[in-house]
Order: structure tokens, then C-alpha cells, then sequence
């Protein structure tokens, strides 16, 4: 491979708070590399690359200042999109473009940062290349806060959401337990066919408060009547109880309790809508005491303000291992961090084939759940808790954290 040449940057699929700590990575490492003479960030994704709608992130170097608060900054720095590239190399117009795009900027590296969708946009490029015999380096930067993504212990930006959803749960315990009276509060995390991130609101469990006191999650079918019976013999005891429960739930007969439609989006995925809603009318009409739901929604993966320490440096180490595998001349593969230790924490960084990772959902172990369905076990809590370790320096201005200006993102007037 002639690996002198041009690098171009992507971000892909949904924010996290540490997905700009990926790119940070990513960049830190091309930099220090005499073969990259310009770094491109493509605008929007794959399809900002097809538009050639590139930002000069060459700028940035030897900026360490920019770079740190490029680490600490949420949501993507470059923008995203969700657009899946065919499965018909031979006749699509896609490959065709990207490829040209490449040829004419001179483009020796492109890394995808993104989840399970972005990864099969990495592995269809990887192949691409291939077929055509295409001189070019193409890896996969882990993220989602799905955790969702196969051969990797732990995705970047899970944790962030972890100590996001966990210290949430605490503060609206707090607040529940004001009042001398029966309540239910169910609170509906993200997450369609995988619980990881409602089974880290276990995380805010302590001495004093067992909320939440049931957990539900999309591996183990849901049954509305256990449900009641569940809350019941909760209320015989106390007076409060605070559900976390998954979006993506199901019933017995594999159907999403809150799917009001078949509508799905381009990559096939059931378009969900109302879980908490549906089971706060569900415990009002069935036990009629005091009931309300809350729903987490996009603020599971944009608080940047409390994001994890650890995910924030695993993130940016993600990114410098990805660029570092690029420049070493592999391709086709994704940076992946393998746990060696829960205590003390410890893990090693590589990578993974792409095509054993596109495509595949990692969902939580089944012995990890407990026998009735309705909460997790300790095995799941100790693989839980090192993620949310350490909180991230933060420099405030006028009294909110400062982050890299989006400006080449905001609508033109």
C-alpha cells in the first residue's frame, strides 16, 4: 500500500457525549504522521462526503487547546446523517462516487466513527475497495451508547450514559420520596433490543434508596400482568416504586409494547414510540395510585456536563488506536478494547475485522438478568461500574461549560 496521501473523518449515527474524544483521537494521531499531508472532515456523514462537503480539520494541529476542548465537547463536531449504502456493488451510483471522491483528494485513510450502522458503511467501503483493487486504508472508531456493537467489551459513550441515567435515577428518587403517599414513577431509558442502558440504573442503588426498585428489559419478554403483580407486592411493602424499563420491550409474542405503527427507517428498525406513557396509563387504570413516567430521551447521550472520565479517555485512545492501525497498513477492521480486569480496572487496546462486527448486536447475557425478569444481577454491576468512573475537567464560561463552536453545522439564515 502507498500510504502517502490525504485522510478524511466521518461521523455517523446517533451523538454521544465522547464521540468528539474519537475524533479527537483520530486527529491527535494523524497528525504525528509525516505520510497525511491534509485531514478532511467530511460534513454530515458519508452523504457530506458524496456532497464533497469537507472541513479543513488540518487546522487544528498543534492547537492543544482546541483538541482538549474538542475531547470534552458532546454531540459530533463533524454532524452525522443515516444513510445505508446499497448491497449492489456492481450498480450502484454510491460506490461509484465515493470512490471517485477518494481518487480526486487523494484520499489514502478514511475512518467512520459510529455504531452498528456505520459499521456496515465500513464494511461495504472495505469491500468495495477490494473488488476494485482501491489503494486506501478504511477502519471503524467504535460509539454508541447502545453498547451494543460485537467483539468490543464496552462501546464509547455507553458509560457517559451510564453516569447520565444512574445519577438521574438518584435525583428523582430523592424527589419521589417526598411525599408520605402511594406513587409509581417509571422512567423509559433508551434502548431497542438491547438493556444495557436501562440495567446501568442499577448503578444508583446505594444504602439508602433501592431504586430503582424493578428493572425491565428487551431480552426477557414482557407480561403486563406480572408487571402489575410486581408493582403490588412492592406497594404491600412500601410506599414508592421507581421502574426503569427499555424502550423496546416486548411482549411474548415478540411485538414492541410501544410500536403504534410498522413504520420502520431506512435501516429496517421499527420505529418505537411511547413505552413509558403506555405503562403509567397501564398502572393508573389497573392500580389507580398516584402515577407518572418520565422519558430520558436525547439527554442520555448529550450531557457532555457529566460525562465519564473513563469513556472520555477510552474514547480518544479508540481513535488513536484506529489511526494508528490505519498508518501500520491494515484495513477492513474496527479499534476495540478488551477488559483484562474489573478490579482494578484494566484493558487492552486492538482491532477486529469489521466483518465479524457490521451487522451483529450484542445484547446482555441472559444469566446476567435475574430469574423473574424484573432486575439484574451483581455479575452485571461489577461489568457496569468501572465505566462510569472519573469525571471529565471541564472549563466553565459565564457559568456553562465551554465547548468547540459548531458554527459550520448551524442553518445559514
Amino acid at each position: 500500500m502507498n500510504n502517502i496521501g490525504n485522510c478524511v473523518i466521518a461521523q455517523s449515527g446517533g451523538p454521544t457525549s465522547v464521540i468528539n474524544s474519537s475524533l479527537a483521537g483520530v486527529m491527535s494521531k494523524v497528525f504525528e504522521s509525516d505520510n497525511i499531508k491534509t485531514v478532511y472532515g467530511a460534513i454530515n456523514g458519508i452523504q457530506g462526503l458524496m456532497k464533497e462537503n469537507f472541513l479543513d480539520l488540518t487546522k487544528f494541529k498543534g492547537d492543544e487547546q482546541a483538541i482538549k476542548t474538542l475531547k470534552l465537547s458532546p454531540a459530533m463536531y463533524l454532524g452525522s446523517c443515516r444513510y445505508k449504502l446499497p448491497s449492489d456493488y456492481e450498480n450502484s451510483e454510491d460506490f461509484k462516487t465515493i470512490f471517485e471522491i477518494f481518487k480526486k483528494y487523494d484520499i489514502k485513510y478514511f475512518f467512520y466513527i459510529g455504531g452498528n450502522d456505520s459499521m456496515d458503511t465500513v464494511a461495504k467501503l472495505s469491500i468495495y475497495a477490494e473488488k476494485i483493487g482501491f489503494d486506501i486504508a478504511i477502519m471503524g472508531v467504535p460509539k454508541t451508547i447502545d453498547n451494543d456493537l460485537a467483539c468490543i467489551d464496552h462501546t464509547p459513550g455507553f458509560g457517559s450514559a451510564a453516569k447520565f441515567i444512574a445519577t438521574s435515577m438518584l435525583e428523582v428518587a430523592h424527589d419521589t420520596y417526598i411525599y408520605d403517599m402511594k406513587t409509581v414513577l417509571i422512567v423509559e431509558i433508551m434502548g431497542r433490543n438491547a438493556g444495557w442502558l436501562t440495567a446501568s440504573s442499577v448503578l444508583a442503588r446505594n444504602e439508602y434508596s433501592k431504586a430503582p426498585h424493578l428493572i425491565y428489559l428487551p431480552e426477557r419478554a414482557f407480561n403486563e400482568d406480572k408487571f402489575i403483580d410486581d408493582i403490588n407486592a412492592l406497594l404491600s411493602k412500601q410506599q414508592h416504586v421507581i421502574v426503569a424499563v427499555s424502550e423496546g420491550i416486548k411482549n411474548e409474542a415478540g411485538q414492541y409494547i410501544s410500536a403504534k405503527s410498522e413504520q420502520v427507517d431506512q435501516f429496517g428498525h421499527v420505529m418505537l414510540n411511547g413505552t413509558g406513557k403506555y405503562l403509567e396509563q397501564l398502572v393508573s387504570n389497573k392500580i389507580g395510585c398516584k402515577v407518572r413516567s418520565i422519558e430520558l430521551n436525547v439527554l442520555q447521550r448529550s450531557a457532555g456536563h457529566i460525562a465519564s472520565l473513563t469513556d472520555s479517555n477510552e474514547a480518544y485512545e479508540l481513535g488513536r488506536q484506529a489511526a494508528n492501525a490505519a498508518l501500520n497498513g491494515k484495513t477492513g477492521e474496527m479499534a476495540i478494547v478488551t477488559r483484562t480486569s474489573n478490579s482494578p480496572y484494566t484493558v487492552n487496546y486492538s482491532t477486529a475485522s469489521i466483518h465479524d462486527i457490521a451487522n451483529v448486536e450484542k445484547t446482555i447475557p441472559d444469566n446476567w438478568i435475574n430469574e423473574a425478569g424484573n432486575d439484574v444481577t451483581e455479575e452485571l454491576v461489577d461489568y457496569l461500574r468501572p465505566l462510569i468512573e472519573g469525571e471529565a475537567n471541564h472549563t466553565f464560561t459565564n457559568g456553562l461549560p465551554t465547548y468547540l463552536p459548531v458554527t459550520h453545522l448551524v442553518p445559514k439564515k
